[in-house]
């Protein structure tokens, strides 16, 4: 049945406000995918902080003209599922091509990562990369890392003063 001009008005708004928004999206072709199987990835999307939404190709397009989005416009082609978030996408990777592990029919479309498009084949190599967490307490360690051997060395130096004259002392109360 098609839809009323008052739903797909709904939807393009719908779209606007999540869709076209999101700094980060995976476009899934989700074509012969089981319902039990989409379930259990709508739960895996939701537990990783992101939103699993069936588009409508024509409504969809209309959405992104002129966001980030819409330098994947090419890939709204044929069955299209859109997994979108605000959050980390690296986790959010790492479900959805996990997921794929599992249900070989779903399929990588191409993405959007911090507002830029990445082709459907580096998807694994973002899914590859640690959370952003980690990677801020690496940083945050190789910053420290050259501070605290400075304190240690600028800590060093009276300490190898003190031992110096200390030895200086003895040596002129052996003499004398």
């Amino acid at each position: 049945m098609p839809l009323t001009r008052e739903q797909k008005t709904e939807l393009l708004a719908s779209y606007q406000q999540g869709l076209a928004e999101a700094p980060h999206a995976f476009l899934l072709d989700y074509k012969g995918i089981s319902v039990p199987q989409v379930t259990e990835l709508r739960a895996k999307v939701r537990e990783h902080g992101g939103s699993y939404l069936v588009v409508k190709n024509t409504l969809a397009l209309r959405a992104i003209e002129g966001k980030a989005l819409d330098g994947l416009k090419a890939q709204f082609d044929g069955p299209t599922a859109v997994v979108f978030s605000d959050g980390d996408p690296v986790p959010l990777a790492k479900a959805l091509t996990e997921f794929a592990k599992t249900a070989p029919v779903l399929q990588f479309k191409g993405a959007m990562v911090e507002r830029r498009p990445v082709p459907a084949e580096q998807i694994k190599e973002i899914a590859d990369l640690p959370s952003r967490d980690a990677l801020i307490a690496r940083l945050l360690f190789m910053l420290q890392s050259p501070i605290t051997r400075l304190v240690r060395t600028l800590g060093a130096m009276p300490q190898r003063f003190v031992s110096v004259l200390d030895q200086v002392a003895k040596s002129r109360e052996g003499q004398g």
